[in-house]
């Protein structure tokens, strides 16, 4: 069934909360085959987007909560990363609390103290903000699941999870579930929607089930370009209409591809889709190029090891120099061979 956004308001008032509540929750980072790039309003897409969840590369949050003496109007916490106080990263916690409070006004009886840690390197490629906030959608879900026992069902609070981390970053809708996930609403894809993100509707084929995602760091550190400031130079971009248009297409073909096992269409269209991104990001205004040489280096590398071994392998990109190398588990000794013991750069090793 689909939700609207009025469903996610929680209307239950004046009830006793315990002094403490302990949570905790652990979310995986995912990796779009199509690229969600644009939005507007309160963090909807411009675009559907479709993407594999990965399994390693996690973010694990807990929190500790203590009930304030008196009522508060926003919520008061504490943010740790690795033990560490991470004041820097409080900002952007607060503005997602700010958005969600109508639809979790719970929250702001409690002082947080929330504690996080990664299963891979900050700033190494991997969308820590799509875990992250997951993680921390789904402690605030289970949250109200002990406070407010009702009769939905855990597809519901699925759903919730998504739509409140959805709030605070567009791609953590994504990280909540299930080996595929889309997100953003398309005629031709049923269930589908803006607020939150869904499984297909379809049992994934056998050939993309141990599917592997080896990230291979071509340059670490921060993003020399910010997902939202990239988001925002959509709306004045010039192919933005073509591009809206290529993005719908390419979400129906993917799902259609995922379904059949069309291993060689799977391939092509998500090269594509990563191509296209950084076009899109090269012609903006101002524009970026976030590629290096060593990214078109493993690109090289891997057309190379397609043409000449007939290897199904395939790149795809986030808004980095960084390369996401996919290939189903049974060539993981030709790959070693062929391509990773041939590079210097550190890769992580995840799986779908």
């Amino acid at each position: 069934m689909k939700l609207k956004e009025q469903d996610f308001i929680n209307t239950y008032r004046d009830i006793s909360y315990p002094d403490k509540i302990d949570l905790s929750a652990s979310a995986p980072s995912n990796i779009a085959l199509v690229k969600y790039w644009g939005k507007h309003g309160m963090q909807l897409p411009m675009n559907p987007s479709v993407s594999f969840t990965l399994n390693q590369s996690r973010t694990n949050t807990t929190a500790h909560l203590s009930l304030l003496k008196l009522p508060s109007k926003t919520v008061e916490f504490q943010f740790f990363l690795d033990q560490k106080p991470r004041p820097d990263f409080e900002p952007k916690i607060a503005g997602f609390f700010e958005k969600i409070k109508v639809y979790a006004p719970f929250i702001t009886a409690f002082h947080w103290q929330i504690y996080s840690q990664n299963t891979f390197p900050h700033s190494s490629g991997i969308a820590s903000s799509a875990s992250a906030f997951a993680a921390l959608a789904k402690m605030i879900v289970d949250l109200e699941k002990q406070l407010f026992p009702s009769h939905k069902d855990d597809n519901y609070y699925k759903k919730k999870a998504s739509f409140l981390a959805r709030l605070g970053s567009g791609s953590a809708s994504r990280s909540i579930a299930h080996p595929v996930m889309i997100w953003g609403k398309h005629p031709g894809i049923p269930d589908t929607s803006d607020l939150y993100a869904v499984a297909p509707d379809f049992e994934l084929h056998p050939v993309f089930k141990n599917f592997r995602d080896s990230i291979i760091l071509v340059e670490k550190g921060q993003k020399k370009v910010s997902s939202t400031a990239g988001h925002n130079l959509m709306a004045k971009h010039p192919f933005k209409a073509i591009r809206k248009q290529q993005a719908f297409l390419h979400a129906l073909q993917m799902t259609q591809y995922l379904k059949s096992g069309d291993l060689d269409n799977f391939i092509k269209l998500t090269e594509a889709e990563a191509l296209s991104l950084h076009a899109l990001m090269m012609t903006s205004d101002p524009n970026y190029i976030l590629i290096q040489p060593g990214t078109l280096k493993v690109i090289q590398l891997i057309r190379h090891l397609r043409q000449t071994l007939n290897l199904p392998v395939c790149f795809t990109l986030d808004a980095g120099a960084n390369v996401h190398v996919l290939y189903p588990d049974k060539i993981s000794d030709n790959l070693e061979k062929y391509l990773f013991s041939k590079l210097t750069y550190e890769i992580i090793h995840d799986y779908i």
